[in-house]
């Protein structure tokens, strides 16, 4: 695992982390190259600025990002509204017995004895699949590290912040009211967080599971794009 948190992006670090070593003759640009993530997953807290890195980040490179357009793909597959689809996300528990469940019927393929949570999980974890079969991508939650698990070149990123600059952001980002922050804060973090173990049975929070975690209140929006841009393989 890496962590970013100042401004001064340690390339070396990231060259030696996917297996590029360095060389007499070579320059950063070669093995930048040399690096082959052609998939990048983010787990965000709510206000970290998560969303925008990952689209600012499709912007730059021309790869898509894919986030609210996973639930509009399960939506019309399952003709269940958006509306729905959040409220089952909400009811995930982080009960361990019902995470264990659901990874046992989920790996069986029994979709027919699933809650209609699990079904809702089940369908995006085929979306985010069918998804990166077509080419590289960016994936905002859902659990697309657990979708692509068993993909090579895929760089599993958790995004961060320190209270203030998330209570700042929210409220201009989100329009909302000063004293109604830390509840948002607390609720959709928790939410993320049942979510995640519920169909994982792992901590949603738990660092070392990822391969890069970057602290946006130190790098600053365009300091998290420019070091993930520099994580992606060039186009075959």
């Amino acid at each position: 695992m890496l962590i970013f948190t100042t401004a001064s992006l340690n390339l070396q670090r990231l060259f030696n982390h996917a297996g590029v070593r360095r060389k007499a003759g070579v320059s950063v640009k070669e093995r930048v190259k040399r690096m082959r993530y052609n998939y990048i997953t983010i787990e965000r807290e709510y206000g970290s600025g998560g969303t925008r890195i990952g689209r600012k980040l499709s912007e730059e490179t021309g790869i898509p990002c894919y986030g609210r357009e996973i639930m509009e793909a399960v939506s019309k597959r399952r003709n269940i509204s958006i509306k729905n689809i959040d409220k089952y996300e909400e009811k995930a528990t982080n009960s361990l017995l019902y995470s264990l469940y659901m990874l046992s019927q989920i790996q069986r393929g029994e979709d027919g004895v699933l809650s209609d949570e699990g079904k809702i999980f089940l369908e995006e974890q085929k979306v985010i699949q069918e998804i990166a079969g077509e080419g590289r991508g960016i994936f905002l939650g859902h659990c697309a590290s657990a979708a692509l698990k068993s993909w090579p070149g895929v760089l599993k990123v958790f995004i961060h912040s320190n209270n203030e600059e998330k209570k700042k952001r929210i409220q201009k980002d989100y329009g909302i009211k000063q004293e109604e922050v830390e509840y948002m804060i607390k609720r959709f973090d928790k939410r993320r967080a049942n979510y995640y173990y519920a169909n994982t049975a792992k901590k949603w929070n738990d660092l070392w599971q990822y391969d890069i975690v970057l602290d946006s209140s130190q790098l600053g929006i365009d300091g998290c794009v420019q070091l993930l841009k520099s994580c992606f393989s060039e186009k075959n």
